[in-house]
């Protein structure tokens, strides 16, 4: 039996796992269970506890619900840093090591202040083609792959058929991207939906996405921040950073990160 609990961050659920003791060895089969909203506990993915290994607090493990590991995820980040606080006693500032580098978090009650990794391999004003179909978009990594495509209505996107196929695009292999469609709502704020590769599916939420589309709108529109960013689910989430042209650092994400429940599943 496998001890989890399940959470939330702006509608982006998770399972996690304390794995500090390292004796939690997931197959990609156990963990599309595990994700499976009919058979298993339900989740866009799966996040472990571990022990840091290069001078961090902590190690986040993140698995897609496909059962491939990412580099990254920014929601599920706030739901580890609150995790951790719970399960280890760790106080208000933790970081943790992940493959997108090390990340900061500030606890401020249900609310996760991240501190992310530099964003890099900008890439404007892409023309993207399948078929008969075209995008304009603009590609940046703020931890994993995003491709970012302004619209003018993101309630007329079909964001599953165009996002499936910009994430697949030969543009973007071998790895991939998750693919985000923003609307402008008004000074310093933006709307977004997003297609996450590992879930193969529109999400309510993704952290790195929130941060991408901040990114990229603050960059062609000239702007600094902090940007508003509204998901799919609701949720308004906060980015900030110091902009230097088309460069970024000291870029933070802020939203809420919610405890669901607890439980056992057998594996």
């Amino acid at each position: 039996m496998l001890r989890f609990t399940k959470m939330n961050g702006a509608g982006n659920d998770f399972v996690l796992i304390d794995n500090r003791a390292g004796k939690v060895n997931l197959t990609a089969k156990q963990i599309a269970r595990i994700c499976d909203r009919h058979r298993g506990v339900g989740a866009d993915g799966i996040l472990l506890l571990e022990a840091a290994t290069n001078g961090a607090d902590f190690r986040m493990r993140y698995y897609n619900r496909d059962g491939r590991e990412a580099e990254m995820c920014g929601n599920g980040a706030r739901c580890f840093a609150r995790f951790v606080e719970r399960e280890t006693g760790a106080s208000e500032r933790i970081s943790f090591e992940t493959p997108a580098g090390v990340i900061g978090a500030q606890l401020q009650g249900d609310v996760v202040r991240l501190t992310m990794s530099e964003p890099r391999d900008q890439r404007f004003d892409l023309k993207i083609s399948a078929g008969d179909r075209s995008w304009r978009g603009h590609f940046i990594n703020s931890g994993v792959p995003h491709v970012v495509v302004p619209v003018s209505d993101i309630e007329k996107v079909d964001v599953n058929a165009d996002g499936a196929m910009i994430r697949r695009h030969a543009m973007f292999a071998p790895a991939g991207a998750n693919v985000n469609f923003l609307e402008e709502r008004g000074p310093g704020a933006i709307a977004i939906r997003t297609y996450e590769r590992g879930v193969e599916n529109e999400t309510l939420a993704c952290g790195t996405g929130v941060v991408a589309s901040a990114l990229i709108f603050a960059a062609t529109e000239k702007i600094n921040g902090p940007i508003t960013v509204e998901v799919r689910g609701g949720s308004k989430l906060s980015v900030d950073f110091q902009r230097d042209g088309n460069r970024f650092h000291d870029v933070t994400l802020t939203g809420p990160a919610e405890f669901v429940f607890e439980g056992t599943i057998e594996i």
